[in-house]
């Protein structure tokens, strides 16, 4: 081959640095050795460089009904924003930026997205946008949500802002012990909800390995500490035996014997416990004293997916038998926890199922195209106000979201 060929075949890469580079290259090299408080006035300091102004970081609070400003130099801090109406609560809830015009430029919501959980809303005024300025706030905005997930383990600045009320030692080792309230992949997508923030024996979990979802929902009996803990040893219990991949009976079985040997024969957890194929929407669970989860089907609840169960683990019940469906693309499985239809009115009358799904309906057809965060959120939020506000228990949701798709589907992403 001659040298002529030899050149014309090799490829040309433009490794410049454009300005959109240099900008995120910027904020990258920066954050690295920033303390934890100084990352929002930075964030605000580079916005400042593309031309935008009156820079606001929001967090959503731990009631899941506000996105609160957090405090900082440079920072525009105002008053919080309501998740279900206002323009951050909007972008919040369709992971989706909005712009609203104003007199003096334009006002732009973005979702901080670290992966698919929803972190907050980064606002900011331009004078104009057009799509190479949209572009970069969309990056930027993955960038900024990523450093403030990094630097929020090491500093209670970020919790602080979220917290807008007491929190008890229970709740501060329930919030701790969650994984991300959101997840989202091209087959299936999760998000939970939690009511009140003050929880103590309600908690969930769950792990997406290759093509299997498990999920866990738990509801530990009693209140305060001592629900806490003993809701701390079933999900540390069900993680541990999950990840030694062993089926839904023998997980049950480990869960049981962890909380009776800790615990004794008179504490206990009602749990559900999940394996969804994400690629062939085929859905087994083992049920452990636990409300029966709803399918939702066209954004209208079909019923309940009912199976034989078992008693609670720590009572050391009989084997449980494994239930099998066979979801069909778009279908919604709900799980909660019994604190959502056990909850009396003033007349001392119980909340419900029947209650329960006409709620579900009507948010589901009232927001047909909401994602699954707002979906999760939307219905926490109605069940709020259908209880009048009480909170004697707590009260979880749990939303699954099957969107079909073969194995490989992933793999668009990287198109």
């Amino acid at each position: 081959m001659s040298e002529g060929q030899r050149r014309r075949d090799e490829r040309v890469v433009d490794r410049s640095e454009g300005f959109g580079e240099r900008l995120l290259g910027v904020l990258l090299d920066r954050a690295h050795k920033m303390p934890p408080q100084l990352i929002a006035p930075m964030i605000a300091e580079e916005v400042v460089r593309i031309g935008g102004r009156e820079v606001s970081i929001l967090l959503q609070d731990y009631a899941q009904e506000l996105l609160v400003p957090l405090p900082g130099r440079r920072l525009l801090v105002g008053e919080p924003q309501v998740i279900g109406a206002s323009p951050a609560g909007t972008a919040f809830l369709r992971a989706a930026p909005v712009e609203v015009p104003q007199a003096d430029g334009v006002r732009m919501y973005l979702p901080l997205l670290d992966g698919s959980d929803e972190v907050g809303v980064m606002a900011l005024t331009l004078e104009r946008v057009d799509d190479d300025d949209r572009r970069l706030l969309r990056r930027l905005a993955g960038l900024v949500a990523d450093m403030l997930v990094t630097k929020h383990a090491y500093t209670d600045r970020f919790f602080q802002a979220r917290r807008r009320e007491p929190m008890s030692v229970a709740a501060e080792m329930q919030w701790s012990l969650l994984p991300p309230l959101t997840m989202s992949v091209p087959q299936v997508a999760v998000s939970g909800a939690l009511e009140p923030a003050k929880i103590a024996g309600d908690s969930f979990d769950y792990a997406l390995n290759d093509n299997v979802l498990h999920v866990a929902v738990i509801d530990a009996m009693g209140h305060g500490l001592d629900a806490a803990t003993m809701a701390t040893v079933a999900i540390g219990a069900y993680r541990h035996a999950r990840r030694a991949d062993i089926g839904l009976a023998e997980i049950y079985a480990f869960m049981d014997r962890a909380i009776a040997e800790q615990f004794g024969p008179d504490h206990f957890v009602t749990a559900q416990m999940m394996d969804l194929d994400i690629t062939t929407g085929h859905l087994q669970w083992a049920n452990a004293g636990h409300p029966a989860p709803l399918l939702i089907r066209h954004h209208q609840v079909a019923g309940p997916l009912e199976g034989p169960t078992t008693l609670p683990v720590g009572l050391s019940g009989e084997h449980p038998a494994v239930s099998e469906h066979q979801l069909q693309v778009g279908d919604r499985v709900l799980c909660y926890t019994d604190g959502v239809i056990e909850e009396r009115n003033a007349e001392g009358e119980p909340f419900g199922e029947e209650r329960l799904i006409r709620c579900v309906n009507a948010v589901e057809q009232a927001h047909a195209e909401g994602g699954t965060r707002a979906g999760a959120l939307r219905l926490s939020h109605a069940l709020k106000r259908e209880r009048a506000g009480r909170t004697s228990d707590d009260a979880t949701v749990f939303l699954i979201h099957w969107r079909g798709g073969a194995a490989g589907d992933h793999l668009a992403i990287l198109e």
